[in-house]
């Protein structure tokens, strides 16, 4: 019998995968609760994110004897395109999750793979609700920590939209930041460089519009 596979956004049908941060993403569904009250997050220069790179691996690994593979294939291929991203376990990234908002998009980042970058783009469907997977004892991202009343982490529902025109590999992505830092340009502060290890990751308007555009460019 193949090992059971975790589908990341519920990565189940509406996530699990884990990143080099150590935070991880995914069914009986639970109502939504309550989430803390957020104003939309803020770059240094006071820059507003509405958009978000979210990181999953697409490449076959088993912890604790479940398969942690979700690539976007898998959430392209759930009822619906959607899922739940659930399993992130690391504060910062989860904070940020409780700021999206509905219909705001996300860059599907592949990671921990032999080729780490984006391959395609997915949407915020669902505002942040009770990340279920903490509670469940057979659940890789279990927390004995965290209690039904006093719930420490979050997740939200994701529906695949397409794929790039092309997969932008992690290798060109920095090129272009390192032109940028020393030149000047959108993705001289990008979190992928300067937050690398989180695996939801906010970007300002003008970061996304000039990753999206590079679909329409020859690689470098």
């Amino acid at each position: 019998m193949a090992p059971k596979t975790r589908a990341r956004a519920s990565k189940r049908p509406a996530g699990s995968g884990k990143d080099e941060d150590g935070d991880t993403a995914g069914g009986k569904r639970k109502a939504a609760a309550p989430v803390e009250s957020a104003k939309t997050p803020q770059g240094s220069d006071g820059a507003q994110f509405c958009h978000w790179l979210m990181k999953s691996e697409p490449e076959s690994r088993l912890e604790n004897g479940i398969d942690v593979k979700f690539g976007i294939e898998e959430l392209k291929a759930l009822p619906d395109q959607t899922g739940c991203w659930d399993g992130v376990r690391n504060y910062q990234a989860r904070n940020f999750m409780r700021q999206m908002k509905n219909g705001q998009l996300a860059f599907f980042y592949h990671s921990n793979c032999k080729e780490p970058g984006i391959a395609g783009i997915m949407k915020i469907v669902k505002e942040a609700y009770v990340d279920h997977t903490q509670f469940d004892k057979k659940d890789v991202h279990f927390d004995a920590n965290s209690k039904p009343d006093n719930p420490k982490w979050s997740m939200v529902d994701v529906q695949y939209q397409r794929m790039l025109k092309r997969f932008l590999p992690l290798s060109e992505l920095k090129k272009y930041q390192q032109h940028h830092g020393s030149k000047g340009g959108p993705l001289k502060d990008m979190a992928l460089f300067t937050r690398a290890r989180l695996s939801v990751q906010p970007l300002t308007p003008e970061e996304f519009d000039f990753v999206r555009s590079l679909e329409e460019k020859e690689p470098l």
